[in-house]
């Protein structure tokens, strides 16, 4: 399956293993891996390679779907963009993503959730796309609400992030809101 797409001022690529550097870098930033459900602290480059291969591992059983992010005017490395858990009997998947914090404040993310919604909805068939973002994170909700995602709840205490349970909103998108939202 064709794993690239591209945007104004981003190309979006399959994730390799020449990554990890870059992918250690940005995920060793605390307000990065503070901010993500999934993502220990510290994070180190044993942390990367495993996190690459599980992602590797995923995509080669149609469970996900990993994006680099990239600047088109110099490859610079901006961060990443998942479809994950992707459940074909229910037509679904999860959508995760993060920014390096250089990349942050620049609209890349507005940019890029267009792009990769219709690529579930087209290629991977799905109607269903998800996301979820810790309540003391409403830059990711913000984003969503932006990229037409509808807010569908908080999930009271569903992560455990370094010994505090924390609560996590949920959002969505259907197949049938990305013409309202996208104009197809």
């Amino acid at each position: 399956m064709e794993m690239t797409l591209k945007t104004p001022r981003l190309y979006l690529r399959a994730i390799e293993e020449s990554d990890a550097e870059n992918i250690c870098t940005a995920l060793s930033i605390r307000q990065i891996s503070d901010a993500m459900i999934s993502i220990p602290y510290p994070f180190s480059m044993e942390d990367s390679k495993r996190y690459i291969a599980q992602r590797k591992h995923d995509q080669k059983h149609d469970l996900a779907c990993v994006f680099v992010i990239e600047r088109a005017s110099d490859n610079n490395f901006c961060g990443l963009i998942e479809i994950r858990e992707i459940d074909q009997e229910h037509a679904q998947a999860e959508l995760s993503f993060w920014l390096a914090i250089e990349a942050w404040r620049n609209g890349y993310m507005s940019e890029v959730i267009p792009a990769v919604v219709n690529y579930c909805f087209g290629k991977l068939g799905l109607n269903r796309l998800y996301g979820y973002h810790m309540v003391r994170n409403p830059a990711s909700g913000r984003t969503l609400e932006k990229s037409g995602f509808t807010k569908e709840g908080v999930l009271r205490q569903r992560v455990n992030k370094l010994g505090v349970f924390e609560d996590v909103a949920l959002w969505a998108i259907l197949q049938a809101d990305v013409s309202s939202t996208y104009g197809k």
